[in-house]
């Protein structure tokens, strides 16, 4: 068996639409998956599984998905040590310490080219830095400016499917994974 994070792309709904962590784990547990964890209400899903490529794992969950909540959404899936690997990796540990909140990695389906970094940067306010590590792309967002130009810039439609979570849940799915 294998252990593998699940991440699940604005699952912000309405009150009717909510994604119970419950019936996310019921979905799962359907699929064969077992030792099913959650962080929160946050779409974030830990399991173990046989070796099973990605792809097939958040096909079969996004697959999945509309049967149990009535929606599609986008299923970014890692094993446990490409996790730990993202979590180390993190190219901003002092703004880490000292905002976590403010730090963010957008975990992509694909890695992001290390070529996009010239024109992502133009986006980013004076107080906001970024940078691409592993195909993920990392960013310190401003306090100051609620709104930052690198959301749109690193959604979907140009960089391809992806979903962000913020230091303190990167840091917390990681110590799910540490034994």
């Amino acid at each position: 068996m294998r252990t593998y994070i699940a991440l699940l792309y604005s699952i912000v709904l309405t009150p009717q639409r909510r994604v119970v962590m419950a019936d996310l784990k019921a979905m799962a547990e359907g699929l064969g998956f077992a030792n099913l964890r959650t962080l929160a209400a946050s779409g974030n899903l830990v399991f173990d599984a046989p070796e099973t490529p990605i792809a097939e794992l958040e096909s079969r969950l996004e697959a999945a998905f509309p049967k149990t909540f009535g929606r599609h959404v986008d299923i970014i899936v890692r094993d446990a040590t490409g996790w730990l690997a993202l979590a180390a990796g993190n190219p901003f540990p002092n703004e880490s310490l000292e905002a976590a909140d403010q730090v963010a990695v957008r975990v992509m389906r694909r890695p992001a080219p290390a070529a996009e970094i010239g024109s992502l940067k133009a986006y980013a306010a004076a107080d906001e830095k970024i940078a691409i590590v592993g195909g993920d792309i990392w960013i310190v967002f401003s306090r100051e400016r609620p709104n930052s130009r690198l959301l749109s810039a690193v959604g979907h439609k140009r960089l391809g499917i992806g979903t962000s979570r913020n230091w303190n849940t990167v840091r917390k799915l990681a110590e799910i994974l540490t034994p």
